[in-house]
């Protein structure tokens, strides 16, 4: 597929900016710079900037609450502040009196919601993660003005619990099951009793539907607090995925149900209960069962529930208006593609107090924009335009007709605060600097938060007034961290594009040795993901992950990281080009990319090596399998082999069903390239991951075994796709450190 040819409107003011932003330059030439270690990494967090934690906006704007631990008592607060001084102007839940009765030890609360009235708040205790997002505890109702706290609920762990809009109510979700609780008198109230593990969920989202749409609480509260909208999820057609978990003399089977490619869906429903009649509704989402409803949603319409529905290939997106006391639906507007429509570029539904109209995105022109609507789908006006992406929109404020968002329109490598009038005119950039921001606003829309990194600058948090931006105050500079590294060796990173044989210009990042030496041929380990939509070079501080790459340069290596075609950042044509045939392109761009660096002349081309996690370790196996007479060497970490393998919603959303494209799913697994194997492998997988599961490595050694390929590999018991857990990280990194300077 040709490249979109409205890219160079775009990509030409990139380089108006220097592509040669050195991190420290002027402290390479120092030459007492101390080198900094794994220990610095991941465990003293050398890398790591402070941050403002815990800040949730009350609804007056001016003020915020946060959680405070008290590192002498070990009691955990909750205080509130002046957003314009910072000072704490009260306390709102003094831990020392979170006593249960009968107990020793006052609550470590883990996190809290304060009431919509904000009267209570609601702790969450003992928290137990589950998969990516779902978790369960034990909550309590603290109440403020009357200074006494109870459990929720007796018996076992709850999950998601959720006031009401009014404060009356609370809902949770436990063993698969409704409940509600009223706070006037602490009554529990089952609303469904058929929720039965690996069978049928209700409230709560399956596995699938979780890691791929985003979410794991799955009910809503209606707007006047009057009826509760759920999902369920009926999973007993859809086949287990089973486990060991190892550590004690019989391991135990831990068995979980996950949809694989071309497999069965869980049937998914819609319901709405009536708190006054005790009814409960179902929603008509269609006579085919063969469907995802990833959003669901109340309008202000209390009787108005709104609805997504996607068919199963994800090329068709459907808004559904159901009315919640007879369950009629009205589809009011439906976006298709050729390809596949990506709801988290048409993720920002947002339902004006008027009554009348709705914000919605859409990349409908090529690129992800703002659209207006009246509530029957009819398209008022297109609010922002132009060979740029809205990366997120923030929100309205209805009283002044202001809209913000962020957008890649000074760059694709770069994210800025804009805000725009509702009729499309008076658009400002409210961000200067070069870099990466993010934003949140107070629900009055009077201030907001700005946080602020670059590649040379780490995290800066700042207050500013809405709408004008105007600085109120710096809450977080981290002057100290710059100070710190300034004692460091770090390498120098800049930002480099070259065009692959069909012009197709990408863009990378090399970091190079503080010492750097132009006379010198330098080996290169190239880092890279790759997968859709993803973006790896953006101008924004580091991760740890990144700082690794950094502590890589210090042993004589150049780091290089370049985004294929399918990433993210620069429209849907661009993204959308590996569609159907997911590792072809990106393969091809890793491999040209490995050739550009090549042929510089400070770069060693017989030592070229590559690495990657997830989506990146399976381009690291195909690059090096495919790409064998450029790469030496690679590390493929929790990789995956065959996308067959892999789950319904990610897989078909890119490379439809194995049924409808065999050769999509065939010709680009690595499975099917073993035999090309020169250079040296390091795979690597954690025997507890529910995402990608150790199979997929298990099948790569069984082939590699078959086509004679020596190989090393390494399993990390139990742990997940993130492979963490303490010292895991350490021995991990310290691994693929010891790798490539044997191997590279």
């Amino acid at each position: 597929m040709s490249f979109f040819s409205s890219y160079n409107i775009f990509v030409k003011p990139l380089l108006v900016f220097s592509f040669l932003l050195i991190i420290s330059a002027s402290l390479a030439s120092i030459p007492d710079q101390k080198p900094f270690s794994l220990e610095d990494i991941f465990e003293n967090g050398l890398f790591t900037p402070q941050s403002i934690q815990g800040i949730n906006w009350m609804d007056d704007g001016r003020y915020y609450t946060s959680q405070v631990h008290d590192d002498t008592s070990y009691f955990e607060h909750i205080f509130q502040y002046d957003i314009t001084t910072g000072k704490m102007v009260d306390t709102l839940v003094n831990g020392a009196k979170l006593v249960p009765p009968g107990e020793a030890f006052a609550l470590a609360f883990s996190s809290y919601v304060l009431s919509p009235d904000e009267t209570k708040v609601l702790l969450a205790t003992e928290l137990e993660p589950i998969y990516r997002r779902s978790t369960k505890a034990y909550y309590y109702i603290y109440d403020i003005t009357r200074d006494d706290f109870k459990a929720l609920a007796s018996g076992e762990k709850q999950s998601y619990a959720t006031f009401s809009p009014n404060g009356s109510h609370v809902a949770f979700v436990r063993n698969n099951n409704l409940f509600i609780v009223d706070l006037a008198n602490m009554s529990l109230k089952q609303i469904t009793r058929n929720g039965k593990k690996n069978k049928l969920i209700h409230g709560s989202a399956d596995w699938v539907y979780e890691e791929e749409f985003g979410f794991a609480q799955a009910f809503y509260w209606s707007p006047d607090s009057d009826k509760l909208a759920f999902i369920s999820f009926d999973e007993s057609a859809v086949k287990e995925y089973n486990m060991q978990v190892w550590g004690d003399l019989y391991p135990e089977d831990y068995r979980f149900k996950y949809p694989k490619a071309g497999e069965e869906n869980s049937k998914v429903s819609v319901s709405v209960y009536d708190l006054h009649s005790g009814q409960t509704i179902t929603m008509d989402t269609g006579t085919n069962p063969d469907i995802y409803i990833p959003r669901v949603q109340w309008t202000n319409d209390p009787n108005l529930l709104s609805i997504i529905r996607m068919n199963r290939l994800q090329n068709e997106l459907e808004i559904l208006h159901a009315h919640a006391s007879t369950g009629q639906t009205k589809v009011i507007l439906t976006e298709k593609s050729n390809t596949y429509v990506d709801i988290e570029f048409n993720d920002d539904l947002t339902y004006l107090q008027n009554g009348d109209q709705f914000i919605y995105t859409s990349e409908r022109d090529g690129f992800k924009h703002i659209y207006l609507y009246g509530m029957e789908g009819n398209l008022i006006r297109q609010i922002t335009n132009g060979p740029w992406e809205v990366s997120e929109f923030l929100g309205i404020d209805e009283k002044k007709d202001i809209l913000y968002y962020l957008s890649t329109e000074v760059s694709p490598l770069q994210k800025h605060l804009y805000r725009i009038g509702i009729k499309g005119s008076h658009k400002e950039r409210l961000s200067q600097q070069e870099g990466t921001y993010e934003a949140h606003f107070s629900p009055d829309y009077r201030y907001f938060m700005l946080n602020y990194s670059s590649i040379t600058t780490p995290l800066q948090v700042s207050l500013h007034q809405a709408p004008s931006g105007k600085l109120v105050k710096t809450l977080e500079e981290n002057e100290p961290l710059k100070q710190e590294l300034a004692d460091y060796a770090l390498g120098t990173q800049e930002f480099f594009t070259f065009r692959t044989d069909d012009q197709t210009e990408l863009y990378g990042y090399m970091i190079k040795p503080a010492n750097f030496d132009t006379t010198q041929r330098y080996p290169v380990l190239m880092y890279v993901y790759g997968g859709p939509g993803s973006q790896n070079v953006t101008h924004e501080w580091m991760s740890n992950r990144e700082a690794w790459l950094h502590y890589i340069t210090q042993q004589g290596y150049i780091v290089a990281c370049i985004d294929n075609r399918g990433t993210g950042g620069r429209g849907r044509d661009f993204r959308h080009v590996t569609y159907a045939q997911l590792g072809k392109y990106e393969t091809q761009d890793q491999i040209a990319g490995a050739e550009y660096l090549g042929n510089l002349p400070y770069v060693d081309q017989d030592r070229i090596g590559i690495w990657g996690w997830s989506y990146g370790g399976y381009m690291t196996l195909l690059s090096l399998f495919i790409g064998n007479d450029i790469f030496k060497a690679g590390v493929a970490v929790s990789p995956v082999t065959n996308w067959r393998f892999y789950d319904t919603i990610y897989t078909e959303r890119y490379l439809q069903t194995p049924q409808r494209n065999p050769e999509g799913y065939d010709q680009y697994s690595p499975l099917s390239h073993v035999d090309k194997l020169k250079g040296d492998l390091l795979l690597i997988h954690g025997t507890g991951d529910d995402n990608v599961h150790f199979q997929n490595s298990v099948e790569l050694e069984d082939a590699l075994i078959a086509a004679n390929k020596q190989f090393r590999s390494f399993f990390y018991p139990n742990r997940n796709h993130g492979i963490y857990g303490g010292n895991t990280q350490i021995h991990l990194f310290q691994m693929i450190t010891n790798f490539i300077e044997e191997k590279l």
